[in-house]
């Protein structure tokens, strides 16, 4: 017999997101919640991934609301577990959001308050979007594996700029200053990709600094690599920055931020439901600013499958 309320909400903690603000914060967040009259049970994840199997083991109990507080990582966690579990089609679990993290792109995308009572206040309003996802399929090795995701995918050197920036969040310390020391020195090693890539019916061939594809517009606290993406049309959106010279990429710095990046004659735009990617050496994945591993990639939409609650 199931004993849970439909109607509470499953809260997934990541205690170490922002810096250890998800612990350091939950006695005020907590007592916002009680205060907003939101009847809920909360869990922390302990150990990367841990949220994956904390969501999936509590939608099989019967939770359908849930709340996250964390970042895009714990986010991307959640997605995960989602998409894990097999009680509910994905389409009918209602997401919420309290931004700790310090990225906190998906949030943006949706306007989602920084603010503890008024990111409540957003959840409390019960304003649903439903979202497409992705999934992924890549390699470790010799090993195929595969990951669902809600924002972006970053190829090549936002990959590597993104695994550089979790290790120093591993070391405590993160922000958006962070991110672009990493992009700098990340410039020293990088090298040009020669890669092939096939969205749909379109085959491209050409030496690559990076491919960014993705359902939402923002990712590395703030960059708009993705500027015309909509979250519910059933496309990828695909930014493509063929081989730049690196003083250039120092210089188009800003473009990153304020949207203009997709305006170079170096960048080229897609949309697209299927992507393969293969390349020559491997070039490597992250999802959601969660390091996964190498290519070939083969990229696929789920419309319309994740429903949300926004700003």
């Amino acid at each position: 017999m199931n004993l849970i309320n439909e109607k509470e909400n499953l809260v997934i903690v990541n205690p170490n997101a922002g810096r250890r603000k998800g612990i350091k914060d939950w006695d005020k967040i907590s007592t916002l919640l009680n205060e907003a009259g939101i009847k809920f049970k909360a869990v922390f994840t302990r150990f990367p991934r841990h949220a994956i199997n904390l969501t999936a083991s509590h939608i099989e109990l019967g939770y359908k609301n849930l709340i996250v507080v964390g970042g895009d990582g714990t986010m991307n966690e959640v997605i995960n577990g989602i998409f894990s579990q097999s009680r509910y089609p994905t389409h009918e679990i209602i997401l919420g959001m309290i931004t700790v993290g310090t990225g906190n792109d998906w949030g943006r995308m949706f306007k989602i308050p920084k603010g503890y009572r008024e990111a409540i206040s957003t959840i409390k309003k019960n304003n649903v979007f439903i979202q497409d996802a992705g999934v992924v399929n890549y390699y470790h090795g010799e090993n195929e594996n595969s990951r669902y995701f809600v924002n972006i995918a970053g190829i090549g050197f936002d990959a590597l700029v993104v695994s550089k920036t979790n290790k120093v969040k591993e070391a405590g310390r993160s922000g958006p200053l962070v991110y672009i020391k990493n992009i700098l020195l990340s410039l020293i090693k990088y090298r040009h990709v020669r890669t092939s890539i096939k969205i749909d019916n379109i085959h491209i061939k050409n030496e690559i600094f990076n491919i960014s594809i993705g359902i939402c517009k923002y990712n590395g606290g703030g960059m708009i690599q993705l500027p015309d993406a909509i979250a519910d049309d059933g496309l990828f959106d695909i930014t493509i920055i063929n081989k730049i010279k690196k003083y250039n990429v120092i210089f188009n710095l800003t473009r990153l931020y304020n949207g203009t990046i997709t305006k170079l004659p170096m960048v080229e735009t897609y949309k697209g439901k299927s992507i393969f990617i293969d390349s020559e050496p491997v070039i490597h994945l992250e999802t959601d600013g969660e390091s996964l591993g190498h290519s070939p990639f083969t990229f696929e939409i789920i419309p319309r499958s994740i429903k949300v609650l926004t700003g």
